[in-house]
């Protein structure tokens, strides 16, 4: 069974719903309200449960009995929703119940490739957001940010959604319009947009050269290829003569964590850590740079936003607590617990929280996010104009520390 692990990424330790068919069942016959339920299969043993199963069966009863639609509504969707039940309990807006279809859907996602409107949403203090609108995509070009509230998706409420949910309702068929209503950070009244749906593709990497051989690296996302991708770029921008270089990180919402493992031994020495992950046990597990650390000594500053998260968050705090290096920006999400995805026997997926991150230096990352050096924000006039006052800071930071060594600055 192939093992994604995700910054996005939990683990998931998984106790089948089925296995509620026989306590439930047995609990049942114990008591003097009797309900027996026939045709449920795969019963699991070896599992002591310290509470009333027979409140699940006689909610099923109930449902069956009395519910208005009950003959429209199927056996399996019941269960499926008795296994998302069991997850939502735990009231981590990081773990989830995905049935076979949904399954599919976040396996598109992990691809890189789906339908949509190209923002990475999540749960932030009980509150549907936008974690980052990716780069070139109908979320960034109507002018969503990271930190936006999603109010109303359709003019029906986001209040108590479940991000899977709000996923369904956001993507459509290509062309389609979705229409949202968004909270911003110091405005009275929600913004209304419509966005039209198009097929998503993510992109990994870009990077240009700027005044006074400064290059500006932008790595939007971590895929499985992005750790190779990133190095092609750096070989390109030493080639290019650099002599410093910006690693932008706004809006980066994560991905795997080999990757941003990988990437962070580009920039600090073989052997350091990197990340370790806890869990409640109070296990550690400590992951080491690994790989060839071709851009350890170039001067290097990097720019974060509420938009960076989970792996951005990871090789940015890795590269400051080993290298000192500067950081630009706004803080970033808080995005710090491990999740892994466990496929179940019918197609269905659990994400589930089983660790959090700890940086070098013993920063927890999960809600309290990392600050930068210099905070710079971009006012709304300032992105109408495509000003970048983040960027252009961060350059300056960048020069300051190159000086004297750069030939012939400009002015």
């Amino acid at each position: 069974m192939p093992r994604y692990r995700q910054i996005l990424l939990a683990v998931i330790v998984v106790v089948l719903i089925v296995w509620a068919g026989f306590l439930g069942y047995y609990l049942g016959i114990k008591n003097p309200d009797i309900i027996i339920v026939k045709g449920i299969d795969n019963l699991d043993g070896g599992v002591v449960i310290n509470a009333n199963m027979g409140v699940f069966w006689q909610t099923w009863r109930v449902i069956k009995d009395n519910y208005l639609k009950a003959t429209e509504v199927k056996d399996q969707d019941l269960i499926y929703g008795g296994a998302a039940g069991l997850v939502n309990a735990l009231k981590d807006p990081h773990s989830s119940f995905f049935n076979p279809p949904d399954s599919k859907k976040l396996a598109e996602d992990l691809g890189g490739s789906f339908g949509g409107i190209g923002a990475e949403i999540g749960i932030k203090n009980e509150q549907l957001i936008i974690v980052a609108p990716l780069k070139d995509t109908p979320a960034e070009k109507a002018g969503l940010i990271a930190g936006d509230r999603i109010l109303e998706i359709n003019a029906s409420s986001t209040i108590g959604i479940s991000v899977m949910d709000a996923v369904k309702m956001i993507r459509g068929p290509e062309g389609t319009d979705v229409n949202l209503s968004i909270g911003r950070k110091e405005e009275d009244k929600p913004r209304k947009m419509s966005i039209t749906r198009a097929v998503i593709n993510i992109p990994v990497i870009e990077w240009k050269m700027k005044d006074n051989n400064l290059a500006h690296l932008q790595l939007f996302t971590f895929t499985e290829n992005s750790s190779q991708l990133v190095q092609k770029a750096l070989s390109e921008i030493k080639e290019a003569g650099a002599q410093g270089i910006v690693l932008d990180l706004r809006n980066n919402p994560g991905g795997f964590l080999d990757s941003a493992i990988e990437i962070a031994g580009l920039f600090i020495e073989r052997g350091q850590e990197v990340v370790s992950e806890e869990f409640r046990s109070g296990k550690k597990n400590v992951f080491l740079s690994e790989n060839n650390p071709i851009a350890k000594d170039i001067p290097l500053v990097i720019i974060i936003n509420s938009g960076s998260a989970s792996a951005s968050e990871i090789l940015a705090g890795a590269i400051r607590d080993h290298r000192g290096i500067k950081m630009v920006g706004e803080k970033s999400f808080g995005k710090g617990t491990v999740q892994e995805l466990i496929e179940l026997s019918d197609g269905s997926t659990v994400k589930i929280t089983i660790a959090h991150w700890i940086l070098p230096k013993g920063q927890q990352i999960d809600k309290n996010g990392i600050e930068p050096d210099f905070k710079v924000e971009i006012s709304d006039k300032e992105r109408e104009e495509k000003k970048d006052p983040q960027l252009d800071k961060a350059l300056e930071i960048l020069l300051e520390i190159l000086n004297p060594k750069i030939q012939n600055p400009k002015p």
